[in-house]
């Protein structure tokens, strides 16, 4: 009860602020609201080459304020986005209410509140190049929400005017978990994807990672990337990081991609030169060009990954729990492709065997991956340059 008082009070603060910034006049810029760097700085990038003089507004949280700072051309602005920081707050308001363009790449509650101009054109450019768990409306959790909170979920749904997809696949999960329709989906495919088709960016990315990890050259590298889970804070690894050490430290290291939303409290000096936590590092996509096995379990990586038709181990530790609380949009078993475990050594007798077959990878990718095919970021940016320079 109380959380949903603070958000009303918070969302009607939001709107007060709103209307009065949309009585100035619209401007032919893009505003870009951040949760997830990777497909805005690509789409960005992309912008700038074909457009130079098109603003964009960056509204970034904490965690993405700083690469966006370090990406940002000189005529563009990049604000951290956050009542606390109560004046860019209001500037980014600003921005949301006049410009032409909006890209999203999220949920944002704030958007259940306001009216864009009647011109306004938002695109839904979603995080993830595929979908294990569920999400949006099929999200099990809504249930325990109040009725204020699942009206809210569907008036930010509604202001998607159009989603960008990767597969018709993934179309059909955004309409039902959006409650959008057909004639919403743009087959555009996801903008970060094109790196896989850059083979000059590939060599310069794996050079500075080798340059700044020497070891990654010299040992094959298991990647450890989990799915976040709600509520979790402390985060206890479930990897028995001494038996893996002991197995596999000859041959290979193993870098760790938490989830950014969770406090790591974790320690690993016992396994200097074995495990590299890595979690901070801003693009897991750079980090996959570098990697040999990846190990996951509900999270979209494996969509990327597929990509690069190397193997994939699936660490479903909670697997039951898992599926009562978030659900999966089809049976966990016969999507993953890969080999799924219970435990360490599972994983240790799986990479030591080199007992991964990967035809069901390549089908994986075709399914999920059909308009990522090497120029999302320009398809994507040629259009929303349409729309912002029509009248």
């Amino acid at each position: 009860m109380a959380r949903e008082l603070a958000i009303s009070a918070y969302l009607l603060l939001f709107s007060f602020l709103f209307r009065i910034a949309k009585l100035f006049p619209q401007q032919k810029k893009i505003v870009f609201c951040v949760s997830f760097a990777e497909n805005n700085l690509y789409l960005y990038n992309e912008l700038k080459t074909q457009q130079a003089d098109i603003p964009c507004v960056f509204l970034t949280e904490k965690r993405t304020f700083s690469y966006f700072i370090e990406h940002q051309k000189q005529t563009d602005t990049v604000l951290l986005f956050s009542p606390i920081k109560f004046l860019t707050f209001l500037i980014g308001i600003y921005h949301l209410a006049t410009a032409k363009i909006i890209v999203v790449d999220n949920y944002y509650g704030y958007l259940s509140t306001i009216r864009f101009k009647r011109n306004v054109k938002c695109l839904q450019i979603w995080h993830a190049a595929g979908a294990i768990k569920q999400f949006g409306r099929k999200d099990p959790s809504i249930k325990t929400r109040t009725a204020a909170a699942r009206t809210r979920f569907q008036k930010v749904y509604k202001q998607f005017h159009y989603i960008s997809t990767g597969s018709d696949k993934m179309s059909t999960i955004f309409q039902e978990a959006f409650g959008a329709n057909k004639d919403q989906m743009l087959p555009l495919g996801i903008p970060r994807t094109d790196l896989f088709f850059q083979k000059d960016t590939k060599n310069k990315v794996q050079q500075q990672i080798y340059a700044a990890y020497p070891n990654f050259q010299h040992k094959k590298v298991i990647l450890y990337a989990p799915t976040y889970r709600d509520g979790e804070k402390n985060y206890t690894l479930p990897l028995d990081l001494s038996l893996m050490k002991a197995s596999l430290q000859e041959e290979y290291i193993l870098i760790l991609k938490l989830h950014p939303h969770i406090t790591n409290t974790l320690h690993f000096d016992t396994y200097k030169d074995f495990v590299y936590d890595l979690t901070n590092y801003p693009n897991i996509n750079e980090l996959l060009l570098v990697t040999d096995y990846l190990i996951t379990d509900y999270s979209s990586i494996p969509f990327e990954f597929s990509f690069l038709e190397k193997p994939m181990i699936f660490f479903p530790y909670d697997l039951d729990e898992y599926k009562k609380s978030r659900g999966f949009w089809e049976d966990y078993e016969e999507l993953v492709p890969g080999p799924i475990v219970s435990n360490t050594a599972e994983i240790i007798d799986i990479i030591k065997s080199q007992s991964v077959n990967t035809e069901k990878t390549n089908r994986f990718h075709q399914e999920w991956n059909e308009y990522s095919v090497g120029c999302s970021s320009y398809k994507t940016a040629h259009l929303l340059l349409e729309w912002v320079k029509k009248d």
